[in-house]
């Protein structure tokens, strides 16, 4: 345990980091699905989730919770099947 004063608040800094830490975490996720899901049944607010999706992960990046090049994958890895489903619904019109 911590015997300092100052290690002690260090600890509880760490904790309340940690729990934003895991919030944001748990965000990118879920928007992540969102948007997944929403390509999977061809929805019309993709990219509106896509958006939201992007914003949370470059957050992330900018509060070092992601790599810059980790937070770069994972976007261009939504937009190229984001937009593979609007090709696909423009060739079937």
């Amino acid at each position: 345990m911590a015997n300092s004063k100052s290690s002690k608040k260090r600890v509880l800094q760490n904790e309340k980091r940690r729990l934003v830490n895991v919030s944001r975490r748990s965000a990118i996720k879920t928007a992540v699905k969102k948007v997944l899901t929403a390509i999977e049944s061809t929805a019309a607010n993709v990219t509106e989730l896509f958006t939201d999706a992007q914003s949370k992960i470059a957050r992330a990046q900018g509060k070092h919770l992601l790599h810059r090049n980790t937070a770069a994958r994972k976007i261009s890895r939504l937009a190229k099947r984001m937009n593979a489903m609007k090709a696909a619904q423009d060739s079937s019109k």
